[in-house]
């Protein structure tokens, strides 16, 4: 303390004997002042405001590397599932065209069995047209020879 005081004492007197550049106390006592506040700044303010900020680039660092990593393994989700999805459509579209013609011969084979359906109608009814056909003929010729006997009677008997 007494060295203290002889200091400032010192410097007290200094101030009124020199000028601006004057090589006393003062300049030693200054250089200690700065270098403390320099050491004291650095364990107080600086070495955890560096590694708050260490800490936060790390932490940034971290996010964006997981980020590209999730970024990367979303677009190669994409592309499976798009390509997954291009071959449902496929499936589907053979599914449904299997379907259709599927669908068509089934058709078809309706339109056939209606067709041999009508068909074998039609011969029915053409197949019953000529019966009925000959049973008028038949008829025909029967009241033909029964009126023609008639009449062959009747002229026989007007002559006779």
């Amino acid at each position: 303390m007494h060295v203290l005081i002889s200091l400032l004492s010192q410097i007290a007197e200094s101030e009124t004997k020199g000028g601006l550049f004057d090589f006393n106390a003062t300049l030693p006592l200054m250089a200690l002042q700065f270098i403390a506040l320099t050491i004291i700044l650095n364990f107080l303010f600086y070495k955890p405001v560096t590694g708050i900020l260490d800490s936060r680039e790390q932490y940034i660092r971290n996010s964006l590397t997981s980020a590209s990593a999730s970024l990367v393994k979303a677009n190669e989700l994409t592309k499976k599932y798009e390509l997954e999805l291009a071959e449902s459509r496929k499936k589907a579209q053979k599914i449904i065209k299997s379907a259709q013609e599927e669908a068509q011969l089934i058709v078809s084979e309706k339109i056939k069995e209606a067709q041999k359906d009508t068909e074998k109608l039609l011969l029915e009814a053409y197949d019953e047209l000529n019966i009925q056909k000959e049973q008028a003929l038949k008829s025909l010729e029967v009241q033909v020879d029964s009126l023609s006997d008639q009449i062959k009677l009747k002229l026989l008997d007007t002559s006779v």
